[in-house]
């Protein structure tokens, strides 16, 4: 899709309107054009047209961004399926195993830790409000250390259907060839692995060399001698990502237009991440290029995944019980209860982890999603867009104290 597509000035075209709420027409107007856009998967087509759009939003807010590129070896898939008892079963394959030639590994199906040449295994859901949760999705150590030449994984989610796992491995693949498919084949597959049915699986892809791009900008603060504050989301993840990645981005321009109107005492630092469902290669390549900064930073406001998915419950994790009650207050006069608050010795979910084992200060926000990495996740369904106005509002304030304290 054309960049000439994505124009800035629609985010602002209904402000002059008194019988619509502005703040969420305009969060509406950014996520139907980021749904628009297409697949986000890092370092795409898609995904650097739509950094190109992004430092666009950024640059009509007053802030001027930078495109920092880093380099990745992309994963193009070709023949992805499995072949048994008559049918083709479509899949997506784990990016941080192994693959298979496009010929594929034939064998017999059986369940996970069988004598069977394919293994059969499945997910469980995850549920982003309950830390921990995530590493027991897959079995994952139990699949990468199986003996099968491939692996079948069947993934689990709120409702049937294919629900992609990260690739945390993407720059050291390890363990078989394995397929991710749909649960509404859960049932069925387990009765042909029972009876060692004969298949062929076939998880063929083509590396490319590519470039994504994380976005950068600076807002220069009153006292530039004050530690900065760090203001950063993902844009990448699997097929659209609507609601996944639309919120946490409404939320950061909505930060930093509010930010930039203040003119705040510290240096403001944004940045927006490609790489998040590839082991986090946005976040690692920024910090490679500012090692101090989770150490440095006066304080780290995250938004993470799902920020205004319909009838979610949210998670708040913070380093720090006074940045964790300044953003319970501000999340409180906006109507918005805190269901959840992670542990302080609990390693917070994606990019924020680094910033965790960086000895910085944070908050991290993230909710749940019954469409979490599905297909499903698109705009408008996706995305309760009061909800997402009520946490772009919130953060905003809670980004406007931290920016102009000055102790």
């Amino acid at each position: 899709m054309a960049l000439a597509a994505f124009r800035p000035e629609l985010l602002h075209a209904r402000d002059a309107s008194p019988s619509v709420d502005v703040l969420a027409q305009r969060i509406a107007d950014l996520i139907e054009v980021y749904d628009a856009q297409g697949n986000h998967r890092s370092a795409t087509a898609a995904d650097n047209v739509s950094a190109e759009w992004l430092a666009n939003c950024v640059r009509e807010l007053g802030v001027e961004p930078a495109l920092e590129p880093f380099a990745l070896s992309r994963v193009d898939p070709k023949a992805c399926h499995l072949r048994i008892a008559g049918r083709r079963i479509e899949g997506v394959p784990l990016f941080d195993a192994t693959f298979t030639d496009r010929y594929g590994v034939r064998g017999s199906l059986g369940p996970l830790g069988s004598d069977a040449e394919i293994g059969l295994a499945e997910t469980e859901s995850s549920r982003l409000t309950e830390p921990g949760s995530e590493g027991r999705r897959a079995r994952l150590s139990e699949v990468r250390q199986a003996r099968h030449k491939a692996v079948v994984l069947v993934t689990r989610g709120a409702r049937p259907g294919l629900f992609l796992l990260n690739a945390p491995a993407f720059k050291a693949p390890f363990g078989p060839p394995t397929l991710q498919v749909s649960s509404g084949e859960a049932d069925w597959l387990k009765a042909q692995a029972e009876r060692r049915v004969e298949a062929t699986l076939v998880a063929h892809v083509e590396r490319v060399p590519a470039e994504a791009l994380n976005i950068t900008g600076r807002l220069a603060g009153r006292d530039r001698n004050l530690a900065p504050l760090v203001v950063s989301t993902p844009r990448s993840a699997w097929w659209q990502c609507t609601s996944e990645r639309g919120g946490g981005i409404a939320c950061w321009l909505e930060a930093m237009r509010t930010l930039a109107a203040a003119k705040p005492a510290r240096d403001c630092l944004f940045v927006a991440f490609s790489g998040h469902e590839i082991g986090w290669l946005g976040i690692e390549d920024f910090l490679k290029r500012r090692p101090d900064l989770p150490k440095g930073a006066h304080a780290w406001i995250h938004f993470g995944a799902n920020i205004g998915a319909p009838r979610q419950p949210n998670l708040v994790q913070a380093s720090d019980d006074g940045i964790e009650q300044l953003v319970v207050a501000t999340m409180e006069r906006e109507g918005l209860n805190v269901d959840h608050k992670a542990a302080r010795d609990a390693t917070p979910f994606g990019e924020a982890a680094y910033v965790k084992r960086g000895g910085g200060r944070y908050a991290a926000l993230v909710c749940d999603n019954d469409v979490f990495h599905n297909v499903a996740d698109r705009w408008p369904d996706a995305v309760d867009v009061a909800m997402v106005a009520r946490y772009a509002k919130a953060f905003a304030n809670c980004a406007l104290d931290l920016a102009q304290k000055t102790v």
